[in-house]
């Protein structure tokens, strides 16, 4: 079997490795990937918003499956450009896809049926936007968030600790700063309790869930600094008790899946769930129609059965005859980033230690990595690599993940040195 990964991230270079074990795949083609997956894949120079070119590719390769990785592409409506053409292909089409591409669109689901989630109100011009924000804070709120509708890279979410920050970034969304994400707006209550993120595999007529993980989007240690992309994840996630995981089957799963049938969406893919716990009960914070990275590195680490079968079969709607085969034991994603990450940063730094670092059994996964004139890998990205490992206890999982990030170096380079310390703590009962 032929398969073609769309992407050039962590979160790509995770999945062509869980890919690359299975007996049935012959062939792994990455589109445009990076340094990390060129010793896993063979990277093709098509970008992952060149739609027709991806289906040309597929078509004269003979390709079976083809999996997408970011969001922007199933929002632009990929699928549907390989089913019109009657190509394999993994992830939901692009009305499904506004789950992700429109956070109005994705409220107004949850709401319709009945999914916990945060209150809100949608906003297509400035006045009426900001005169709900004054009066949240004048009846009590301490913050709010605000949010551009559209995707925005990551950037266009703030939780607003107070009224001028918050009216100050609801200016810049209708400003421009967002482009055309920023031309709606929604202003949601904000929760307050501790994330999770949950995936879950649907081919429109089952839904199964994978194992839960915990992601770390602060900069720095102690969730201090500004948000980032993710600076590291472990799976499972403690917060995710046997409680907690019933009510997200059936108070979030199970109606999600009776949305996507009620609403009749072509959605043969994953569905990622950011969930906030709040007194031991899950809100939805948002829906992602992709696999969240770095989540998904440790997610992959755990899991020992055939991914390309179970992908398959879910693009087949057959989802209901895979077979998900999970390892009891804990895994640890740590992110090095550049030096000035979230903010600037430069790239070309020559990395060292790579070697070493796979030496000790964890996996490197490259997140944003190139090859400079010589032929070395360098950065050239603001998270770089993911250093992932499993062990028999949380514990062990991120004594092993840091001692391979002590083999690798580049200059300006830098990580959390508390991955999955919240883990930790959840184990011994403290309070967090």
């Amino acid at each position: 079997m032929n398969v073609l990964v769309v992407g050039s991230g962590g979160r790509e270079h995770a999945l062509v490795w869980q890919l690359k074990k299975s007996p049935e795949v012959e062939q792994i083609w990455c589109a445009p990937g990076n340094a990390g997956i060129a010793a896993d894949a063979e990277c093709v120079a098509i970008k992952v918003d060149e739609l027709e070119k991806l289906a040309d590719f597929a078509e004269t390769h003979n390709v079976d499956l083809t999996v997408v990785g970011p969001e922007a592409p199933l929002c632009d409506g990929i699928v549907n450009v390989f089913r019109t053409r009657k190509l394999p292909i993994f992830g939901p089409d692009r009305r499904a896809a506004q789950l992700e591409g429109s956070k109005d669109f994705a409220k107004q689901f949850m709401n319709k049926y009945h999914i916990p989630t945060a209150r809100a109100a949608a906003f297509t011009a400035e006045a009426p936007a900001a005169e709900y924000i004054r009066n949240e804070f004048a009846n009590g709120e301490k913050s709010v968030v605000v949010k551009a509708d559209g995707l925005a890279a990551g950037k266009g979410v703030l939780v607003a600790p107070d009224e001028k920050s918050a009216l100050d970034f609801l200016h810049e969304c209708f400003a421009g700063a967002f482009g055309e994400s920023g031309a709606k707006v929604l202003i949601e209550e904000c929760l307050v309790g501790e994330e999770a993120s949950i995936f879950a595999l649907t081919d429109g007529k089952t839904i199964v869930p994978l194992v839960s993980s915990q992601d770390h989007k602060r900069v720095f240690d102690h969730d201090e600094g500004p948000n980032t992309g993710g600076m590291g994840a472990y799976s499972p996630a403690p917060v995710v008790t046997a409680a907690v995981w019933r009510d997200i089957e059936n108070e979030v799963l199970k109606p999600f899946l009776e949305g996507v049938q009620s609403e009749d969406l072509d959605y043969r893919g994953v569905i990622f769930v950011g969930i906030m716990v709040c007194d031991g009960r899950p809100k939805v914070l948002e829906f992602n129609v992709r696999f969240g990275d770095p989540e998904i590195q440790p997610v992959m680490r755990r899991f020992d059965g055939d991914w390309f079968d179970v992908l398959l079969k879910t693009s087949e709607g057959k989802l209901a005859e895979a077979d998900l085969v999970w390892s009891d034991d804990p895994a640890v994603s740590v992110v090095m980033a550049s030096g000035g990450y979230p903010g600037k940063y430069t790239k070309g730094h020559v990395i060292s230690g790579l070697r070493e670092a796979a030496a000790t059994g964890a996996v490197v996964f490259h997140a944003g990595t190139s090859f400079n004139q010589d032929g070395a890998v360098v950065n050239a990205g603001g998270r770089v690599l993911g250093v992932s490992a499993r062990g028999k206890t949380i514990e062990e999982a991120i004594k092993g993940a840091y001692a391979a990030v002590a083999k690798i170096s580049f200059d300006g380079g830098f990580c959390r040195s508390d991955i999955g310390a919240k883990a930790l703590k959840h184990l011994k009962g403290d309070n967090i």
